[in-house]
């Protein structure tokens, strides 16, 4: 398979046969991006150009050839217009991109300040909303039910969030988050027993 310029048109020929790109399973994006190359690199040849601009477009060339190679999976030679020059471009094989954990995320970079004015204020936050939820909690089912399902809804509530807040207290951004959370779950326990008394 060869990539070639014929008149203002991309080609690509096979043995004796020359197609234009929409012959080829290449799609529309590449296909105009071919031609619109073709009638640049013409236009070069044309007239009298910079080495700055004949290797912008033998480049742009090249990217194409390997576009063109990588879509049908087989190498592709490709004759700049401008210099005349061949070279057999292979397609590239894909690089399999590694998963990223999301504690990369958060992570902070070296030597950043700790920013413990916003930290504190979510800590305290959550810690008074996880305060309050197992008050609430406490309370409505000790009226309800009983002292000790309150006692057992406020442990299922504790084991829940456990694993959570350990494996969370690590993340720089999240562990706000936990620390508040836990100092709530903490706190609350105390008026969990106030209410059961």
């Amino acid at each position: 398979m060869e990539l070639r310029v014929r008149g203002e048109r991309a080609v690509l020929t096979a043995g004796r046969h020359a197609a234009e790109p929409e012959s080829f399973p290449l799609g529309d994006e590449l296909a105009a991006a071919l031609h619109e190359w073709a009638r640049v690199a013409t236009a070069i040849r044309t007239t009298e150009s910079t080495a700055e601009t004949v290797g912008v477009v033998s480049r742009r060339g090249h990217q194409l050839a390997g576009r063109v190679a990588a879509e049908l999976h087989r190498p592709v030679r490709y004759v700049d217009p401008v210099t005349d020059s061949a070279i057999v471009v292979v397609p590239q094989e894909p690089t399999p991109r590694r998963a990223t954990p999301a504690a990369h995320w958060f992570r902070r970079t070296p030597g950043e300040p700790t920013p413990w004015g916003p930290g504190l204020t979510v800590s305290v936050m959550i810690g008074a909303v996880v305060l309050v939820g197992m008050l609430a909690l406490a309370t409505t089912i000790t009226e309800a039910v009983a002292g000790w399902a309150a006692l057992v809804a406020a442990l299922i509530v504790t084991a829940g969030m456990a694993p959570s807040l350990w494996i969370g207290r690590h993340v720089p951004t999240m562990r706000w988050v936990c620390f508040g959370a836990a100092g709530g779950l903490a706190v609350s326990w105390l008026g969990v027993l106030v209410v059961l008394l």
